[in-house]
């Protein structure tokens, strides 16, 4: 078991993209369906494994472009460490107080390597200043245990 870390930034807008965060329909729509319907169907199939958004189901990044995989760990406490060290980075930025506060930042950090311990993903998601937003992953490979049959990105 490893853990590949990934991180994203940016305006809130495009984080609301929520077609393009979620794995399409695996059965496309019929035929006959209105002819928008289907385009869009096919641009969403084209995009989510490539497009750099967080992914509603955080194990879906594992096959997302490898990359995007910002480091990976053998063990969970290292990936905390990695997690410990984005929010550091990004404390300035916070747009809550209440995020900033170094005991919850820490509580975060604590909980990340106590699930990732398990075989568990971790995901946050903090608004930043004008309306942008972080995103912090640590994904759990090789299996992932909510979504075992996706590959590893570094296979």
């Amino acid at each position: 078991m490893h853990h590949h870390g990934y991180l994203w930034t940016g305006a809130k807008e495009r984080f609301d993209q929520e077609a393009l965060r979620r794995p399409p329909h695996p059965d496309p729509p019929p035929a006959g369906s209105r002819p928008e319907l289907i385009q869009r169907y096919r641009e969403v199939a084209a995009e989510f494994p490539i497009v750099d958004l967080p992914p509603l189901e955080t194990a879906y990044w594992l096959i997302k472009p490898r990359s995007l995989v910002r480091s990976t760990w053998d063990e969970a406490k290292d990936a905390a460490a990695w997690i410990r060290e984005q929010l550091a980075e990004h404390a300035h930025r916070l747009a809550c107080t209440h995020d900033r506060n170094a005991a919850r930042l820490d509580m975060l950090v604590e909980s990340a390597a106590e699930r990732l311990d398990t075989g568990a993903d971790v995901s946050y998601g903090l608004y930043l200043e004008r309306p942008s937003y972080l995103h912090l992953a640590v994904v759990t490979c090789s299996p992932n245990h909510s979504k075992p049959t996706l590959p590893c990105p570094l296979v």
